[in-house]
């Protein structure tokens, strides 16, 4: 496997037991002592990302020699160190004072590299608007404060976690319990949610799990502040959705800080999906579920195979198409199941990340371009999608049983050398014999 994390660092004594634990979840790691050979591991490698030391003597060199480096290819940088509070903030996407558990720092990894994408990916389709006629406006950023939710019985640390928050800008709203928590994230949005761990962490699971079931929900950033020292198991709370796991020793300013970066990094990425979003408005999308059109998506697909080709990455492309049942045809005859497609269309917008490619290609088949996504994990993208669909009960009429969509499912993933139509065409071929 090829690596996928450049490391800088002149010693293994402040990262080596991180870069372990990554290799072990399939961010596999290279280090580099040097700057000369940081930037010769990108040329030769597919690096993702890169975790910079900060104690490092070219700590004030390298961010600058990396982006170069990496050409085409978005890279972020993270510095971990004591020192890395004082380093110029906007020369990286994050500073860490100390290495975080490897879970927790796989996702983190795995967040700024889809931001990164997602700032390609609004480049190539202002690119492709321009030439259909239409303008993708970046739009201008949200300047008011992060809303964070925080839900759990009240704590003196837990009230201090809020006080410290809201001295550094945040509004914050309190929900005593699961039930509150989840009226007031139903009611309004929020830019993070700090759940309050109880002693088995029931309350704070059963929350987290209930936001991950919700498309809305989804991506809102968890953060679980712990109420006591215990055993826990630190990979299965990451592996369930939660992007932060503050210790019960963590000070209270430090775990508000680290909640502020998560909020203010799901902002930036909601600044993006508005802006990606706002083709919907621009007349040239499918009016029906705003998606991309048949061409629309054939002239856009061509630019991100372009692009996925300069930048080293891997693209896949899903085709999803409507099966065939017996309550189906009884709904199409109706005209119901043309009712639903515009609530199926949303749901698939929701469903995708920010930077992924949503079109209507037909009546009934979507298809869906996933950069940076080898095939596998498209296949297992549009699996939960197509599973969420069918977990959603739509309307045929008075006095009939609500009908469910099921979806036949391919995918493809690009290979050196492949236009953009032969994917798509391999993608829908597949679909022939795999079915959800």
């Amino acid at each position: 496997m090829d690596p996928r994390v450049l490391v800088v660092a002149e010693t293994d004594e402040r990262i080596g037991a991180l870069c372990r634990g990554l290799d072990q979840l399939g961010w596999r790691t290279m280090t580099a002592r040097s700057g000369a050979g940081a930037v010769a591991g990108l040329t030769d490698f597919k690096l993702e990302a890169a975790i910079l030391d900060a104690d490092h003597a070219e700590i004030s060199a390298l961010p600058e020699a990396l982006r170069l480096a990496a050409g085409a290819r978005r890279l972020p940088l993270i510095a971990l160190g004591p020192k890395a509070g004082a380093l110029p903030q906007a020369a990286f996407d994050l500073t860490m004072t100390e290495a975080p558990h490897p879970a927790q720092a796989a996702l983190r990894i795995e967040q700024l590299v889809r931001a990164a994408i997602a700032e390609e990916e609004f480049r190539l389709r202002q690119q492709t608007f321009a030439l259909h006629g239409a303008t993708l406006d970046p739009g201008t950023p949200d300047t008011s404060p992060v809303r964070i939710l925080i839900a759990g019985a009240p704590d003196h640390r837990f009230i201090a976690l809020s006080n410290t928050l809201t001295a550094e800008g945040a509004e914050v709203v309190a929900a005593p319990t699961p039930y509150t928590a989840f009226d007031y994230l139903h009611e309004s949005a929020f830019d993070a949610a700090v759940l309050w761990g109880a002693p088995d962490h029931a309350p704070a699971l059963s929350i987290a799990s209930g936001m991950k079931r919700n498309t809305r929900l989804y991506h809102i950033p968890l953060a679980l502040y712990l109420r006591s020292e215990g055993e826990i198991n630190l990979s299965e709370l990451y592996n369930r959705g939660f992007s932060e796991v503050a210790a019960a020793d963590t000070p209270e300013p430090e775990a508000a800080e680290r909640v502020m970066n998560l909020a203010r990094t799901h902002r930036r990425h909601l600044a993006i999906r508005k802006a990606l979003e706002g083709a919907r408005g621009a007349g040239i999308m499918d009016p029906s579920t705003g998606l991309f059109t048949r061409n629309l998506f054939a002239s856009h697909l061509g630019r991100v195979a372009e692009g996925a080709s300069a930048r080293r990455r891997p693209l896949s492309v899903c085709v999803l198409r409507v099966s065939d049942s017996d309550a189906l045809t009884r709904a199409r005859m109706g005209g119901w199941l043309d009712r639903a497609m515009p609530q199926i269309g949303a749901m698939v917008s929701r469903l995708v990340r920010v930077e992924d490619t949503a079109a209507r290609l037909a009546p009934e088949v979507f298809a869906l371009a996933l950069p940076a996504t080898p095939g596998p994990q498209a296949r297992l993208a549009v699996e939960r999608i197509a599973a969420v669909i069918g977990c959603t009960a739509f309307d045929a009429g008075p006095d009939r049983t609500p009908f469910v969509v099921e979806f036949s499912v391919g995918v493809a993933e690009l290979m050196q050398g492949e236009s953009a139509a032969a994917v798509l065409e391999r993608a829908s071929a597949d679909m022939q014999v795999q079915t959800v």
